[in-house]
């Protein structure tokens, strides 16, 4: 997947301010349980809000979501206090429920 541009984040922050957290990061931080639901919840959606619970410093958020954004192959569109955004293509072009821009 490409790198999202300004306004394709720009846009899908809009279309995530609705959503509710679906995953949510508890004390254990990073685990398979974590990835893999995840990964789930990316399939489905495509577009997710994640919740940190107990890690509230930036830069442990920070290495969490580089590790997750790593093994689920999805971007992080953007991060708002203690929730960020990812969003992950749907490999199915019929299962497909975001359309990005593309000027």
């Amino acid at each position: 997947m490409d790198s999202l541009r300004g306004y394709q984040r720009k846009h899908l922050k809009a279309l995530a301010h609705k959503l509710k957290p679906i995953v949510f990061v508890g004390q254990r931080g990073l685990t398979p349980a974590l990835t893999g639901s995840t990964n789930e919840a990316l399939d489905t959606h495509e577009l997710i809000k994640i919740k940190f619970n107990e890690f509230k410093a930036k830069d442990q958020k920070d290495l969490i979501l580089a590790d997750l954004t790593k093994h689920t192959g999805s971007e992080l569109v953007g991060m708002i206090g203690h929730v960020a955004i990812l969003y992950r293509r749907q490999q199915d072009p019929e299962k497909r429920k975001i359309q990005i821009p593309q000027r």
